[in-house]
């Protein structure tokens, strides 16, 4: 249903705000969605992971793994995390479009010197060490509504309300992104695709000769039988066909789709490499290729 990122300095409030949208969200919502938060602490992810990167890219991975795995038509999924930087929002905002969810990024805002101080009071093995707290705040990336991947964003400094009206107006009613075509599945071609294509096109070549023959340069609609129960009309030009004009059509055609067969680039929605379509595809070539 929707991807809701929270993002702000450590200990700027963050997991308050999505205690508040977890509790506040149900009654706002149809009966059918239900909410869900997704954190570090929810992962057992301890803050000490942030002391080094070596540390850190792992459990940001296991982080993103179970936003995958909660992202639901039917669900509110809330990622309460650092989510300090861009690159790691619009990665979670590419897997939102994927599932063709709804998003919206809450930004809790709070000074530095507050951030410290209510790090200082945590009590609950939640706290960062002061070198990470501050490596933390330094590097931290800004969200900014400027941008894609964090549009629509919801700035909340730490003393006033959660404006979560607005915020579920965002989940119900915002924009749906279509999926990005680089992470589109692509339909590949079954593994006897070129086999199929170098042999139709050869045995379409050899039937366009001989019909040609039959008609003595005539051209009209001929029926090609190229494979067994595999026949394909044609309209042939009224003049003569040379064996060197058709296989160099049967070239550039072959070329074509071979490329699209390794690398994936079949058209979408219409692959199909039967030897029946195969013959036509290429039969329909020839007709738009052969000079009158």
């Amino acid at each position: 249903m929707a991807l809701v990122t929270l993002a702000g300095y450590p200990a700027s409030g963050k997991t308050t705000r999505a205690a508040q949208l977890e509790a506040g969200l149900p009654g706002l919502l149809p009966d059918h969605l239900s909410v869900c938060v997704v954190s570090d602490e929810s992962l057992k992810i301890s803050p000490s992971v942030y002391d080094d990167s070596r540390t850190e890219k792992p459990a940001r991975a296991a982080l993103f793994t179970a936003v995958q795995r909660l992202m639901s038509p039917t669900t509110v999924l809330i990622v309460d995390a650092p989510n300090y930087i861009k690159g790691f929002r619009y990665q979670l905002y590419c897997a939102a479009r994927e599932m063709k969810l709804r998003v919206c990024t809450v930004y809790t805002v709070a000074t530095p010197d507050s951030c410290r101080k209510w790090n200082a009071l945590r009590t609950d093995n939640r706290a960062y060490e002061t070198a990470t707290l501050e490596n933390l705040l330094v590097r931290f990336e800004e969200p900014s509504s400027m941008v894609r991947w964090d549009s629509p964003l919801f700035t909340v400094p730490w003393n006033e309300d959660l404006p979560t009206t607005a915020i579920v107006d965002a989940i119900l009613s915002g924009s749906i992104k279509p999926p990005n075509s680089g992470t589109i599945s692509v339909a590949k071609a079954p593994s006897d695709a070129l086999h199929v294509l170098e042999r139709i096109t050869t045995a379409t070549v050899a039937a366009i000769i001989n019909a040609a023959a039959q008609t003595e340069g005539g051209g009209g609609v001929v029926t090609l039988p190229i494979a067994t129960d595999v026949q394909i009309q044609i309209s042939l030009p009224a003049r003569h066909l040379t064996l060197s004009e058709l296989q160099r059509l049967k070239r550039q055609f072959v070329t074509v789709h071979k490329k699209a067969v390794t690398l994936g680039t079949t058209e979408r929605g219409a692959v199909d490499w039967t030897e029946e379509s195969v013959a036509q595809k290429f039969v329909t070539y020839l007709g738009e290729h052969l000079k009158p």
